[in-house]
Parts: structure tokens; C-alpha cells; sequence
């Protein structure tokens, strides 16, 4: 049985890319993206109420990814990115039908310029997805405090010491300005270790970057520490 949807919304994020973007919701709670309504959505009245929930479901779809490539199998990070699972024991973005679910904080609604936003914490996913519905989060039926989580039994959390260089810390001043608590933000992604899970298991002198909205941040593994060395803007 086949089924036609369209999009409610789009929700601009600051992963302006796939490299780095929070591997489940809610790991990064700096992470803040907008919910842009479209036109035949635009209307106040679709989000009555919806203050009184503090926490929402939002059902996405993996728009960067191609679903044409999936497998049955597919080889997730927390388990060190070379055993095999059922693609459908995982969260992985490539499926038989690319959707996808997040809980995320309601931060609140409001109208600019005649455009309903939605503004949204937590995000885990790439700027400019498509949403295709919204859900409230309801605690007592939704959370299941004695429920098993297989192989992901615990949050990855924050074990990494995070520095950055002179010249990233003058950088970094910089951008403060045009994006406030970006500091927070790199702090949070870059802690977690967002490498492959196979990188992290190796003697790793490679030097990565990361774009968060218009901003290119380059860092490296030195002797367990994430090392920032650049912080730069792009420029038109």
C-alpha cells in the first residue's frame, strides 16, 4: 500500500552538514533550530495549546540522504561502526522509507513578519529538513522508565577536554557577535567526539571541519583532547 505526503514545515537548524550533527535528540541542548510553516500551515491556530507541552515529536524526513541505497544491515556508531544490525533495530537515515522521529523542546512559538516559527532545542537534524508532522510529547504514556535499549544502553556524554587555540579564541570573539553562544555550541558537538566510531579506535592525526551555519570550524585529536585551530566565517 502506497502513501503520498507533503511537509508541514522546514526546520532550519545550524548543520548546515551531515558531518557532526548530534547522533540522537536532546545530546546537544544548544542546538536550536526554527520550524518555518509553510503557506497553507501559516496560521497561529495549528499551535493552540501547544505551549503547555514542553517537549514534542517531530517526524522528519532524511532529505539528505539518498533511500534508494539502504540495506537490511547496517553497521551503527555505538557499536563501533563495523557490526552488523538490522536496519530496522537502528535509528540509521538510510531506509526503506527515509523518516525519521525526535523528540525536542518547545521553546515557543512566535510570528515574524507574518511567518509562524516555531523554535525548537535539541535538534538533531540538517538545516532545511522537511518536517511532516508535529506531536505533542505526553510523559506518562510516551516514557517508559523500566523499557531496554539493546545495544544503546547509555547516553554517549560529554568525556572529551575541548581547548582552543589562540588564534581559534580570537576567532572565536569574532563570532560570538554574529552567532551568540556558538562557544557553547562547538563546546557541546565537539565533546561527544563526533569522529566515525571506527576513527575513534585508531591513532588519529587527521584534521576535521565542521559547519555550523556560515561559520567553518577546523579541530583535531591531540593526545585525547579536542583541539580547536580555526574558527572562520565564510565570506561571499
Amino acid at each position: 500500500m502506497d502513501f503520498q505526503f507533503s511537509s508541514i514545515a522546514t526546520l532550519r537548524t545550524p548543520f548546515t552538514q551531515k558531518f557532526a550533527i548530534p547522533r540522537q535528540p536532546n545530546l546537544v541542548p544548544e542546538a536550536v533550530g526554527e520550524l518555518v510553516f509553510h503557506r497553507e500551515f501559516n496560521d497561529p491556530n495549528f499551535l493552540r495549546q501547544l505551549e503547555g507541552f514542553s517537549h514534542l515529536w517531530l517526524i522528519f524526513v532524511f532529505h539528505g540522504h539518498s533511500h534508494q541505497n539502504w540495506t537490511a544491515t547496517v553497521q551503527p556508531p555505538r557499536l563501533g561502526g563495523k557490526e552488523r544490525v538490522g536496519v530496522f533495530a537502528s535509528r540509521a537515515p538510510f531506509r526503506p522509507n527515509p523518516v525519521g522521529i525526535s523528540v525536542v523542546r518547545n521553546l515557543g512559538s512566535t510570528v515574524e513578519n507574518k511567518q509562524l516559527i516555531l523554535r525548537l532545542g535539541g535538534v538533531d537534524m540538517l538545516d532545511q529538513t522537511p518536517v511532516l508532522d508535529i506531536k505533542p510529547y505526553i510523559p506518562y504514556a510516551d516514557s517508559i522508565p523500566e523499557a531496554s535499549s539493546g545495544f544503546a544502553k547509555e547516553s554517549p556524554g560529554h568525556d572529551k577536554e575541548l581547548i582552543f587555540s589562540e588564534s581559534a579564541l580570537e576567532q572565536l570573539a569574532v563570532a560570538e557577535n554574529s552567532r551568540p553562544g556558538i562557544e557553547a555550541l562547538i563546546r557541546s558537538i565537539l565533546t561527544q567526539d563526533p569522529r566515525p566510531a571506527w576513527r575513534a579506535q585508531e591513532q588519529d592525526e587527521k584534521q576535521y571541519g565542521m559547519s555550523l551555519w556560515d561559520i567553518n570550524i577546523k579541530w583535531k585529536m591531540e593526545q585525547e583532547r579536542v583541539v580547536v585551530n580555526a574558527i572562520e566565517q565564510e565570506t561571499e
